[in-house]
């Protein structure tokens, strides 16, 4: 059909030119048919033997030949004529048949080159900046040339937008003291026998669903928190004062509502285990501590078990920067030492918990009176215990003695209990001041607290947890210098 029309068109050009007649000619072009694809078969004669370039529609056009090489190239610019597609003009490369024919590899092991051959760059660099160094310290000024100014230029203008980009964030270590022994907390004897031992691998992997909890005993009296603390600043701060009031901290065998409660189950088929929420704090969090604690354990009968802290030991003072990478290492009557520290954190805490109490008003009270309170204790402290007991197991119980510190009201006019803790600055370093992070960046400081005092954020979480606490109050207690 395409040969009948091409025909028809041409009779009618040659008609009205007034040519001859002539007999349209078409000649019918070959026909190659590739049965295995949809390109050529072979390579056309007039192409053969001709290197093909590969190439990019994206590339860019504009150099034809460079014949300075690499000595004059701006490294900006050193990918701006490259192709897209592999090397591109490796098929242009001088290559000699027969030398390449002839030669062959003898030996391919790699070459020993010494240590100063290996780093013989380095050891030069750090020679020219040395003498550079003294040159400079000798007043002795040499002339750049211009590709060491250009150089110069660049290094410069790149520090400065570094130095821009990271501005504030310049860390400037301090020496680090050598972490000196910690002294443990009880002489292991030499006839005391080893029932187990638990290394921290084994710790860590514990697990255990929270079985629902059961109040035995309440006992004790609340105030109420005062929410104006929540909006106090660095520029509205509220300065400490010291709260005479008394606080107990009494161990779990020396705790009377404790001792009514082993007689009553002392018939009990179960065994139970008493503690007291800090001494359960401490044994969950154990693979977190660094400093050394022990826990003495009673057995009477068959069935129960006391759980107790050792008399004089500085179980109940709460640490300071503990899990830091340089915490303190001061000793002696130093003011930074870590018993004195821990002595001021716990200060600073008990009278935080009260201060924030509203004054003068109505107290939450629980149905029994505090067990520890005497008759020469005037002010007693705002606290409520409450004696829990949990089903570990179908053979086992644990009933334990657990605090909250205070009572809010919440927005919907029902009281919940609350725990109020504090963190100390005991050491502030130029640029890390909590007055001048505080406001905008609590988060930050938080962060940086969570890291150093680890352990005393865990122990005050599961008591708070223990207890039934809804709420944790953190304060922040800057020091004025």
């Amino acid at each position: 059909r395409v040969c009948n029309c091409w025909a028809r068109a041409w009779t009618c050009t040659t008609s009205m030119a007034s040519l001859p007649e002539r007999r349209p000619f078409f000649s019918v072009p070959d026909i190659h048919s590739n049965p295995t694809g949809w390109g050529p078969c072979a390579v056309p004669a007039q192409f053969k033997d001709t290197p093909y370039q590969p190439f990019s529609k994206a590339d860019r056009l504009g150099k034809v030949s460079d014949w300075t090489g690499s000595l004059y190239q701006d490294r900006r610019q050193v990918n701006k004529y490259m192709s897209q597609v592999g090397a591109g003009g490796s098929m242009y490369n001088y290559v000699h048949e027969e030398d390449e024919s002839t030669y062959t590899l003898v030996d391919t092991t790699r070459v020993h080159r010494s240590a100063y051959q290996k780093n013989r760059a380095r050891i030069a660099q750090h020679r020219a900046q040395r003498q550079s160094k003294e040159r400079r310290e000798k007043g002795v000024m040499i002339p750049l040339s211009k590709a060491q100014k250009n150089r110069e230029r660049d290094r410069m203008r790149q520090q400065r937008k570094w130095q821009k980009q990271y501005r504030g964030r310049w860390h400037h270590p301090r020496p680090r003291n050598p972490l000196k022994p910690r002294n443990a907390s009880v002489e292991v004897r030499a006839e005391w026998e080893i029932l187990e031992e638990m290394d921290f691998a084994r710790l860590a992997k514990l697990r255990m669903e929270p079985p629902k909890s059961e109040d035995l005993k309440r006992c004790g009296a609340m105030g109420y928190y005062d929410k104006a603390v929540d909006r106090s600043t660095t520029k509205l701060e509220i300065p400490l004062v010291g709260i005479n009031r008394v606080f107990h901290k009494v161990t779990t065998s020396d705790d009377p509502v404790i001792q009514k409660l082993t007689q009553e189950f002392r018939d009990s088929p179960k065994a139970t285990v008493y503690a007291t929420d800090a001494i359960l704090a401490a044994l969950m969090t154990c693979t977190r501590s660094v400093y050394s604690w022990d826990v003495v354990a009673q057995r009477l009968g068959q069935k129960t078990l006391i759980l107790d802290k050792r008399d004089k030991s500085q179980f109940d003072l709460l640490t300071v920067n503990e899990t830091a990478g340089e915490p303190p290492q001061d000793e002696g009557a130093s003011m930074n030492s870590p018993a004195n520290l821990a002595l001021e954190a716990t200060f600073i805490n008990q009278n935080f918990s009260q201060q924030v109490l509203k004054k003068g008003g109505a107290w939450h009270v629980f149905p029994e009176r505090n067990p520890f309170v005497e008759e020469n204790d005037r002010d007693v402290a705002s606290v409520g215990y409450r004696y829990r007991k949990w089903e570990l197991s179908d053979d086992t119980d644990l009933v334990a003695r657990c605090e909250h510190d205070a009572v809010m009201q919440s927005p919907d006019g029902t009281e919940v209990f609350m725990n109020i803790k504090a963190f100390n600055e005991w050491d502030p370093q130029p640029g890390s001041e909590w007055r001048q992070k505080l406001d905008s960046q609590r988060g930050a400081v938080l962060a940086t607290e969570l890291k150093n005092n680890s352990t005393k954020l865990a122990k005050w979480t599961i008591s708070s947890i223990l207890a039934g606490s809804q709420i944790i109050k953190l304060g922040y207690g800057s020091v004025i210098v």
